[in-house]
């Protein structure tokens, strides 16, 4: 019986502890700098390239012509 209150207790006792453990390690946490990229992303050529597809789809929507006789 003794064995078995002394591993509840320590389980217990780890229950109680793993959380602030967890929250000192997560504290020690920093982001690495970041060198050289921009922090947005993307470029101006997908934009426009995104844009022009954008465009063609609606031309290609908007055709008057039927496709068959």
């Amino acid at each position: 019986m003794k064995k078995s209150i002394v591993a509840l207790a320590t389980a217990a006792a780890a229950m109680v502890a793993a959380p602030a453990a967890a929250n000192a390690a997560a504290a020690e946490r920093a982001a690495a700098p970041v060198t050289g990229e921009q922090e947005l992303g993307g470029s101006l050529l997908i934009a426009l390239l995104a844009a022009a597809a954008v465009i063609a789809g609606i031309i290609i929507i908007a055709d008057d012509n039927p496709s068959s006789p």
